[in-house]
């Protein structure tokens, strides 16, 4: 790696002035899991990097009075992973980080840093969308809000500019929503997947009243499947529904091709797991994610 300067702030404030809007070598680095990774393959090089660890108040992780969850962009997936109450107020979330990646990069990767990298392949943000979570965003010109659905630009891209920062996360109480994640890996349970899908139902039963259904892995970026999610609004998860539901999403997405399949066959996944993520989510079974 070439020499590069580190700069250590001590507040939010101050870490966003030594970002560099006009200059992409300057880059905040929190967990550095990822970045590390670029800078010694030389994909990245950077002239300065604004290390974050030391911002103050900015691992936080605690649940509103209105059952909704706080999380500071420097709290570690490890640290949310343990938080006391999180497998009943979310199970999806809890069910989730038990396979994302493995438990020495959840100690050490941050909340913040997961969704800024926008790597298409993550869990956490297809999870977080369909649960309607927002990234609070802080620039020089102070703090907006971004839907993590929104937040996404394309692939290993955000909506960020490169002198903003993503402050905090609020996932909103699940109520009596059921939610559900599953994933394809060819490998084992915690490698890159293939597809992953994530549903948030408010259902009675088996009658849907809407869904909120996102893919990820197989796509560029996590996206909402719209079509799907017409589908089953207002029907009953039967056998039937489910299939158009799966043949409406492999309609509707545009798959990419990478190490882990080709574009025909992550379609087909698609087609197959949009059901089992619907099944999951209402307790029906038939959820595995594994590929043979």
């Amino acid at each position: 790696m070439i020499p590069f300067e580190l700069a250590e702030p001590r507040s939010l404030k101050e870490a966003i002035s030594l970002l560099d809007n006009a200059d992409e070598t300057v880059r905040p680095i929190a967990g550095g899991t990822a970045l590390m990774l670029m800078m010694k393959a030389g994909v990245f090089q950077p002239t300065r990097l604004i290390a974050l660890r030391h911002v103050a108040r900015a691992d936080a992780i605690k649940f509103g009075g209105d059952g909704s969850l706080q999380l500071g962009a420097l709290a570690t997936l490890g640290g949310l992973e343990r938080t006391k109450g999180l497998r009943d107020a979310f199970p999806v979330i809890a069910q989730t980080l038990r396979t994302l990646s493995n438990v020495r990069v959840r100690n050490v990767a941050t909340i913040g840093g997961n969704l800024a990298h926008a790597d298409p392949h993550m869990d956490l943000p297809p999870v977080l969308a369909a649960l309607g979570a927002q990234v609070t965003v802080a620039g020089p010109k102070g703090e907006r809000t971004v839907a993590v659905e929104n937040l996404f630009a394309g692939y290993y891209e955000t909506v960020l500019a490169r002198n903003e920062l993503i402050a905090k996360v609020t996932v909103p109480p699940l109520g009596g929503k059921r939610a559900a994640y599953v994933k394809v890996t060819t490998r084992s349970a915690d490698d890159w997947p293939a597809l992953g899908v994530a549903v948030a139902l408010d259902a009675q039963g088996r009658n849907v009243r809407s869904a909120d259904v996102f893919v990820s892995a197989a796509t560029e970026k996590p996206i909402r499947l719209k079509a799907a999610e017409a589908v089953l609004r207002g029907a009953e998860a039967n056998e039937a529904n489910l299939k158009r539901a799966g043949e409406a999403a492999a309609g509707e997405v545009e798959t990419m091709a990478d190490a882990r399949g080709s574009a025909s066959y992550k379609k087909e996944l698609v087609r197959v797991f949009v059901a089992r993520a619907v099944r999951k989510a209402l307790g029906l079974g038939d959820a595995q994610g594994r590929a043979a």
